[in-house]
């Protein structure tokens, strides 16, 4: 009794000693830790399967991730329970841990204290406290209304197709990967069975949408009329940016993709739809309906700039974000033009906002690029591929998109690290990670120095 009282007070001076950032990122690492203990479990495997630590542990970050990444084969490799484990952490891994923690407060009649709150806050990228209990309702509430709409959704063409048992799982799983954008597929045939299926790809494509947009512009989006008749700042950029680079993708694959064999042959409303889902899967959920072998040179550096984008911050997805892509945009439009402030929808875009966007597109930039010499050290890249080989497994990882042009199943020891490393910056975000793991404060200046122009260009 004494010594759980004792553990219990320690427990709670070392989470009082941190800092939200890296609460939210130990968190992380108790959910990656607990699944990966769980996935080791003979019962988490398939009949005659054993696991090392080390696949269990990438399974479980990838999974955490909401990556979709795999060294082994999902349906040909763990059991029920262990792809039910494989659920649990991509629905914990796409709302976050602290989203369940301050729900298991609620239930159980627990007050919210103001550290709760500053984790909320920072887990969803709330602007202010006030919001937090709200927010956390929107989060379960529509999440639990999408997800169940995309199973239900689902099962009208699964249920035939697989019975009633393996339909309704196979509804409820991939609707789950859909909305959390996790790329896990748990089919024992390759997904690329649903190509040319507009029914399935639409539903698909309507799942990973709603989940890439993220809770706060689905809040101001159904408070609209309601409360307000004006779109907050946040999500009109939000939905600008999405729409242009899904056209974007759209026209590059209708033009890099003409001649390939998965797009000739087929009439053009499955051509268009096809590529439809093409331009919106690499914004981080990695369904691999058309298989990357097939895809031009051309379609992967596409596919590469729309997963290294991303999807919108407080949402299921990773990347830089599209806000970030729309800032440095508006950025680079209003220098041109000699303007000094960046303006959007009669509103004036902070200079503090534009630094972050540029520290962040830098920063992810340089990590990327650090990541890829590493394994271009310790892997081997298969005769007809170039660097690309490499490049294109990296930024799916720090995306979470899950694409793979087949590197994963073939990593080394050190390349799994490296990749795990990766998608776990990915998902908890390199803010998150330099303010708590490498304890980045910020230090005011108390001078200023004089001002200096430096040629550019």
């Amino acid at each position: 009794m004494y010594e759980e009282v004792g553990t219990n007070l320690i427990m709670k001076k070392f989470l009082d000693r941190l800092t939200p950032p890296q609460i939210l990122t130990f968190g992380f690492l108790v959910i990656i830790a607990t699944g990966t203990l769980l996935l080791m479990t003979p019962m988490a495997h398939q009949h005659g399967i054993r696991v090392s630590f080390i696949d269990a542990l990438f399974t479980a970050v990838s999974a955490t991730a909401i990556t979709g990444l795999t060294t082994l084969n999902t349906a040909n490799t763990w059991s029920y329970f262990g792809q039910i484990v494989i659920l649990l952490m991509i629905e914990v891994g796409a709302l976050g841990f602290m989203t369940f923690t301050v729900l298991l407060l609620t239930i159980t009649r627990q007050k919210i204290d103001l550290k709760a709150r500053l984790l909320m806050q920072d887990a969803l990228n709330l602007r202010n406290l006030a919001d937090v209990k709200v927010m956390l309702t929107y989060v379960f509430s529509l999440s639990a209304i999408i997800q169940v709409a995309g199973a239900l959704l689902l099962s009208f063409d699964f249920i035939p197709r697989f019975g009633v048992g393996k339909g309704i799982y196979f509804s409820v799983a991939h609707s789950i990967s859909a909305f959390g954008n996790a790329g896990f597929t748990f089919f024992a045939q390759p997904v690329s069975m649903f190509k040319n299926d507009a029914y399935v790809l639409i539903v698909w494509m309507l799942l990973i949408l709603a989940g890439s947009l993220g809770f706060l512009v689905w809040r101001d989006l159904l408070s609209y009329g309601k409360h307000h008749r004006r779109l907050s700042l946040h999500t009109r950029l939000s939905l600008v940016t999405s729409g242009w680079l899904i056209l974007f993708g759209f026209i590059g694959f209708m033009i890099t993709e003409r001649c390939l064999n998965h797009l000739t042959g087929v009439n053009l409303w499955d051509r268009i739809l096809d590529t439809l889902f093409l331009s919106i899967v690499p914004r981080t959920a990695g369904f691999e309906v058309i298989p990357m072998s097939t895809i031009s040179t051309g379609g992967l550096l596409i596919l590469m700039v729309l997963m290294f984008i991303g999807g919108t911050p407080g949402s299921t997805s990773g990347g830089i974000k599209t806000t970030t892509l729309g800032i440095l945009w508006l950025q680079s439009v209003a220098t041109l033009r000699g303007q000094d402030h960046v303006n959007f929808r009669d509103r004036q875009i902070s200079q503090k906002n534009v630094i972050k966007a540029l520290m962040l597109a830098v920063v992810s930039i340089g990590f990327v690029l650090f990541a890829t010499l590493i394994l271009t050290q310790t892997e081997t890249i298969p005769h007809g591929f170039g660097i690309e080989y490499i490049t294109f497994e990296v930024i799916a990882a720090f995306s979470t998109a899950g694409f793979s042009l087949g590197l994963t199943p073939h990593l080394t020891v050190i390349g799994k690290i490296v990749i795990m490393f990766v998608m776990f910056i990915g998902r908890v975000g390199i803010y998150t990670v330099m303010f708590s793991v490498l304890n980045i404060h910020q230090q005011p200046m108390h001078h200023q120095y004089p001002t200096e122009e430096i040629m550019i260009g």
